[in-house]
């Protein structure tokens, strides 16, 4: 199956895949971020493809100087019972990608989750804003240059 994914990928625009691997069994595709919407919806309407499900939305900080971040979606065929893993890479000097909760309604919490702790803004989101961190918290937490232990004081505890 990952050979017809791949084939009907590079036939539907050959230059939307930057690289892929298999590993697993399971398929990673690295796309530049302007072609991500497309690409999904693409995936998810062909048949042959059937990825109705976007299992997983989150993001690798590889603490790199030139993109560092990637935004990795997991995504599942349910006709096809295969997975799918899409990879889009981020530099730090511009942390946004676009949203593909028009694609699939459930990538509107992950898109929030990945936003709270790496901060990476996904451009047309219906409602981006923090959820495990209160909105005034300026840091991210799953950052790499994000202390082990905290910043002390950036958020008040309860006392016991």
């Amino acid at each position: 199956m990952n050979e017809t994914i791949l084939a009907k990928l590079r036939g539907f625009r050959p230059e939307v895949v930057l690289s892929a691997e298999e590993s697993h069994g399971m398929l990673t595709v690295v796309l530049p971020k302007d072609s991500l919407v497309e690409v999904c919806k693409f995936l998810k309407s062909d048949p042959a493809l059937a990825f109705v499900m976007a299992v997983d939305i989150t993001a690798v900080d590889l603490y790199r100087p030139e993109d560092r971040f990637e935004v990795v979606y997991h995504l599942y065929s349910l006709e096809h019972k295969v997975y799918l893993r899409l990879k889009v890479r981020v530099d730090e000097s511009d942390l946004v990608v676009p949203t593909v909760t028009g694609v699939w309604s459930a990538a509107n919490w992950h898109e929030r989750e990945t936003f709270d702790m790496f901060g990476i803004r996904f451009s047309g989101h219906p409602d981006l804003r923090r959820m495990y961190m209160p909105e005034e918290f300026e840091y991210h937490p799953l950052r790499k240059d994000f202390p082990l232990m905290g910043i002390p004081d950036s958020i008040p505890l309860p006392r016991r």
